[in-house]
């Protein structure tokens, strides 16, 4: 019986159009790329809140092989980004592959046929190879505080922004205090009478070197190629060093994640004039431990009379209001929740999947530790290729980790090909090398030898494994993964 499609991709972002790019590469096209939303671009489609921009340089924060001279600021704004997914998507013909809100609920590999039966809200597809690229941050998180569904304003979610709403006048209230809300909470304070940000974790912040590009600097770059891609090296080097030094080799180099947590306090102490609220904004966990962010905008945001911080435990929400441990109760008209996504729990991966006998990945992962060989394969589930993966992000720029897995894709299916084979699966044997490799080298880094306990980071798994970074360089994380061992899988 001859499946439906040779692959089937779910999600339409910058992962799932990359590993689309590499199979029409290798020749194929029989390729259907399904994405629930309405439209592509994973995250820069969804997201699109006020203040949104890309917290890496955008010389490094796009495909190297499909290089942008026009970026209009070194950190370009959410709306470039999602031009730039849809230019990609012209440029290598990915839209005429592409289906737009379909959910994927689950899917199963059928052994006596060697294919996934992909089972959406429109019926069941089969596919010879699955290819899952969902995202890391695709589930996002509300939190259940006791009496939420009894307020009587607005609730707001950053991922599912509402364009329209005008914050003049209100009483605002953000709970959260990562990248997201250090973007958003600036941008808040400008219209509303009042907003209370509530921490219940401060964030390492370093300042900002932005700036507009030049347009004699973009037409440099789309005429003379090479200046940028020069840009992108020395712009990938520095946040190299920050990774490899300052988190990843932290046993080895601490002075250097201290001088970077020194550089965060002096703009800490430059930016905001309140010594409690500067001790408050404070965190009390080593630098690295939750990803850092980049503004020069947020910390300043406290100076203001019409901001202020309050680090009190939430303990219920009212019809008008939140009250906080210590009795007191914030009005608020308006509440924004920019908690996050949930990344660990039972949404990963973000459908069920189920493989050779009947293994589930969620569950498997869950009660036997997470895990994926160079973060893109398991044992028992052949023919999925699954881009959000344990130990699979490499860098600080997320298309570092894609453009590594379209390297293990071509030398995977290169080998399938020459073999005249259909099936690839991982062996046990090489999985659990990975896995002790990877752990191995995390023993230095700072989640095992740092103070993280306060971090409360997505970096950590909820068995306090650090489960998502890969803990190489780029450098060496690009090599092996199109070198990795060819007896690593078994063919049929």
């Amino acid at each position: 019986m001859r499946p439906d499609h040779e692959v089937v991709i779910v999600g339409a972002g910058f992962g799932g159009m990359g590993a689309a790019i590499e199979l029409k590469r290798l020749g194929i096209d029989d390729i259907a790329i399904l994405e629930r939303e309405d439209d592509l671009g994973g995250t820069w489609h969804v997201n699109h809140y006020p203040g949104l921009s890309v917290d890496i340089a955008s010389v490094t924060y796009s495909y190297s092989f499909e290089p942008n001279p026009y970026w209009s600021r070194l950190f370009a704004p959410g709306a470039e980004l999602k031009r730039y997914a849809d230019h990609v998507a012209d440029r290598y013909d990915l839209k005429r592959h592409m289906e737009f809100g379909t959910l994927v609920a689950r899917a199963e590999w059928d052994d006596s046929q060697q294919f996934w039966r992909v089972t959406t809200d429109e019926g069941v597809r089969t596919c010879r190879h699955l290819v899952t690229a969902t995202g890391f941050l695709s589930q996002p998180h509300t939190p259940d505080f006791p009496g939420i569904d009894s307020f009587g304003g607005r609730i707001i979610h950053t991922a599912a922004w509402e364009d329209d709403h005008d914050f003049t006048g209100e009483r605002a209230a953000i709970i959260g205090t990562g990248a997201t809300a250090v973007q958003l909470v600036p941008e808040i304070a400008d219209a509303a009478e009042e907003l209370t940000v509530f921490q219940r974790t401060p964030i390492w912040v370093v300042p900002k070197l932005d700036f507009a590009i030049p347009h004699v600097v973009q037409k440099m770059f789309a005429m003379v190629p090479f200046t940028q891609r020069v840009a992108r090296v020395v712009n990938t080097s520095l946040l190299e060093a920050l990774m490899v030094f300052g988190v990843l080799h932290f046993k080895q180099a601490k002075p250097g994640n201290r001088l970077a947590a020194l550089v965060a306090k002096a703009h800490l102490r430059a930016q905001v004039r309140d010594r409690a609220t500067r001790r408050s904004l404070t965190p009390s966990y080593d630098f690295g431990c939750k990803r850092p962010t980049f503004s020069n905008t947020y910390l300043r945001a406290f100076n203001r009379s019409n901001v202020s911080l309050q680090t009190q435990s939430i303990v219920r929400v009212e019809p008008d209001g939140i009250v906080t441990a210590d009795g007191e109760k914030v009005l608020v008209d308006t509440l924004v929740l920019a908690t996050g996504f949930d990344l660990w729990d039972v949404n990963f991966p973000a459908f069920q999947i189920v493989g050779r006998g009947g293994r589930d990945l969620g569950k498997w992962w869950r009660e036997n530790r997470f895990q994926a060989y160079e973060g893109i394969t398991m044992p028992s589930f052949p023919n999925l290729l699954s881009l959000n993966s344990p130990y699979s992000y490499s860098g600080l720029s997320y298309f570092t980790t894609i453009e590594g897995q379209m390297k293990h894709m071509r030398r995977l299916f290169g080998e399938l090909q020459r073999q005249g084979r259909t099936t690839f699966e991982v062996t046990d044997e090489a999985n659990d090398r990975f896995l002790a490799e990877v752990t191995d080298h995390l023993q230095s880094s700072v989640f095992y030898n740092g103070d993280c306990a306060s971090a409360r980071s997505y970096y950590f798994n909820q068995h306090g494994e650090a489960a998502l970074l890969r803990p190489n360089s780029t450098l060496a994380t690009l090599r092996q993964m199109e070198r990795f061992p060819l007896d690593a899988y078994r063919f049929r």
